[in-house]
């Protein structure tokens, strides 16, 4: 999880030299909620993550369902901004009747709305199910690992999909 977060606070301080916005949604136990709404404020995303609670059940539909939600409102705002979603997950959907047929439903609502998307896949443990490749291959995103990740090459990867989603939506 440490990887995770520094990776996170990379992308906080990438948005914020960009005058990007950056939000954060937790989905765990038996639903989704804005951890921290869209915003510039590096301090205030920092302290939201350092503050993340980790592992239980994870309701993944409910994730795509909430971050759509603030995404649409976001573009409301301000139709000029091009968002990027950045999901954090093994890809083990649970919660509700056939979690992950769900999960895959959000994920192309996403993707045919033209949402640049990207999967950190962090599956671990010497039983790995793919289903963080999966979720990207909906989402029409990239998918890293965590050993992939690395803080410093968080930035290049925003900037990659943010570019080829542009060249996408012209």
């Amino acid at each position: 999880m440490g990887a995770v977060k520094g990776a996170v606070l990379s992308l906080l301080l990438d948005a914020y030299q960009r005058r990007d916005k950056i939000g954060m949604i937790t989905f765990r136990g038996s639903g989704a909620a804005v951890a921290l709404p869209p915003t510039s404020s590096v301090e205030a995303g920092a302290a939201r993550l350092e503050k993340l609670p980790t592992g239980g059940r994870t309701p993944l539909a409910a994730g795509l369902l909430q971050a759509h939600e603030v995404l649409r409102l976001e573009r409301l705002r301000d139709p000029s901004r091009r968002p990027l979603l950045v999901v954090v997950t093994d890809g083990r959907a649970t919660g509700g009747p056939e979690p992950l047929v769900r999960a895959t439903r959000a994920a192309r609502m996403l993707a045919g709305e033209g949402t640049a998307s990207v999967v950190v896949d962090c599956e671990s443990g010497p039983v790995r199910l793919g289903l963080a490749g999966e979720l990207g291959r909906e989402l029409r995103g990239p998918v890293v690992t965590l050993d992939e990740l690395r803080a410093d090459s968080v930035s290049a990867l925003v900037r990659t999909v943010t570019n080829t989603n542009s060249r996408r939506a012209a």
